[in-house]
């Protein structure tokens, strides 16, 4: 009987180490930290953070945010997130319910004034981005939120976002003055959906999406032929493609372009639009993915 003892003890023990573990298979969430949905709107999150507290994006290149479906390690993240920041506007569309059933969870929409809102089948387009004006209502948002969750770092905030709406201020000025290099009659920016309505206000281009406000709306055959009239009639001389969305819609317009007698081009490189580019590239910041649809549509249309 004695004998047997130390086998007893030695499996209660592992037992115990066994609880203690999966004790800690979930960690208490970090308290300094900040989950946002897109990399626009980490963006905003990191110029504010300065590094100050974790950002995390969701979702990342190529994602298209209409159609992301939300996995159940993104609920956890979000359920453990000191802040969850997202874009609002319905642009998250899968996301929308649980998004707004957080307590810690902010719209970065939210201050945008109403009447700068454009209107699509009575819902809000969410592309506000595309307008670097709207953006800035965006940072102060997201400034507000982070002062409201971390307190402690409001003085670093607020130099921070300072600093960036400086920069966001000279960018918008920026995008008008290269903009204004391509002529009248070829201010007409086709796109692969219809997420640069802002940026054709704001900057003064007439713009055309195969696809509706939301990719979730697939483009037939009446919307590529409505397009290829468009491009013939005015001789259009390029159409893009996006990052997040298949090109296979802007192929079929080609390839019936080219059916019509007009040779249209599309870029090798493709438009930024709902999502940004890896950390590291170019395309990886706010400012560099608007300098890079800027320069790309510049140099096809001029």
């Amino acid at each position: 009987m004695n004998s047997r003892l130390p086998l007893v003890i030695i499996i209660m023990l592992g037992s115990l180490a066994g609880l203690a573990g999966c004790g800690n298979a979930h960690p208490s969430p970090p308290t300094e930290r900040v989950v946002a949905t897109t990399g626009m709107v980490a963006d905003l999150a990191q110029r504010v953070s300065g590094g100050t507290v974790e950002v995390e994006a969701l979702m990342g290149p190529g994602v298209d945010p209409h159609l992301y479906q939300p996995k159940a390690a993104d609920r956890r993240k979000l359920e453990q997130a000191a802040l969850v920041l997202y874009n609002g506007l319905h642009l998250e569309g899968n996301m929308t319910e649980l998004l707004e059933s957080l307590p810690r969870a902010r719209a970065v929409t939210a201050t945008i004034p109403k009447d700068r809102l454009l209107v699509n089948l009575d819902q809000p387009d969410p592309h506000v981005w595309f307008d670097v004006s709207l953006w800035m209502h965006a940072l102060h948002a997201v400034e507000q939120a982070m002062i409201e969750a971390f307190p402690q770092h409001g003085d670093a905030f607020k130099q921070n976002a300072s600093k960036y709406r400086k920069e966001l201020a000279d960018l918008h000025e920026e995008v008008r003055r290269e903009l204004a290099r391509i002529p009248p009659q070829r201010r007409v920016l086709i796109t692969a959906h219809d997420a640069f309505r802002y940026f054709g206000r704001a900057y003064g281009l007439e713009v055309v999406g195969l696809q509706g406000v939301s990719t979730a709306d697939e483009a037939g055959l009446k919307e590529v032929q409505r397009v290829v009239e468009r491009i013939v009639q005015d001789k259009v001389p390029a159409i893009f493609t996006e990052s997040s969305v298949p090109p296979d819609g802007i192929e079929a317009v080609v390839e019936r372009c080219r059916g019509r007698g007009h040779q249209v081009s599309v870029p090798a490189g493709r438009l930024y639009s709902d999502a940004m580019d890896r950390p590291g590239t170019p395309g990886g910041t706010y400012p560099g993915m608007v300098r890079h649809n800027v320069k790309l549509i510049v140099d096809a249309l001029q």
